[in-house]
Parts: C-alpha cells; structure tokens; sequence
C-alpha cells in the first residue's frame, strides 16, 4: 500500500498524529482508540507497509514512532497541485494590479 492510500483512513490518521508527540507502544495505541489490539496492529502494519512508520522490539513491547522520510511521496504529490495553485493565484494577481 502506498503512502496516501494509508492516510485514507481516519484511525491511521489519528495514530500518526498521536505518534507525532512522540513514539508509543501498541499498548498505549490500544488505550487511544475504541478498537481492538489486534485492529490497532493491522493499522500499524499498513502504515510500516506505506513506509510511514518504523518499530522497534523492546522486550515483549513494540515501540512504533514516525518515519519522516516516508511523508516525501506525500509532500510531492500534494506540492504539484500548490504549485500549480499559488502559480496561477499570481497570474490573477498580476492581472487585477492597477497600472
């Protein structure tokens, strides 16, 4: 799954902002959400699988945390279309200066 397909769904979003503040554990991503652990789990591997986020085993503990390299594909995609908008606000623009 690629990055934006991964961001479709509002409980991914809401992980990542969650892993944002800072790295956590699937327990304590578990006590976020009204969903089950194993539901939480599959959220996370599609976003590891999108490139999104990374883990680590501490013990019996996954630690999950951003990977901000995999936001790129993202920036790119939506940066085409605010290019192409604030180019053509200043051709508006040029156009409705007075002379």
């Amino acid at each position: 799954m690629n990055a934006l397909d991964a961001l479709g769904s509002p409980v991914r979003r809401q992980m990542l902002e969650l892993l944002a503040e800072r790295p956590r554990t699937v327990q304590e991503l578990t006590s976020g959400f009204d969903i089950s652990r194993p539901a939480v789990s599959r959220h996370l591997r599609v976003l590891q699988d999108a490139g999104l986020v990374d883990h680590v085993a501490r013990g019996t503990s996954h630690v999950y945390a951003i990977r901000p390299e995999g936001f790129e594909p993202v920036a790119t995609y939506v940066g085409r279309f605010w290019d192409d908008a604030l180019h053509r606000f200043r051709l508006v623009a040029e156009n409705l200066e007075e002379p």
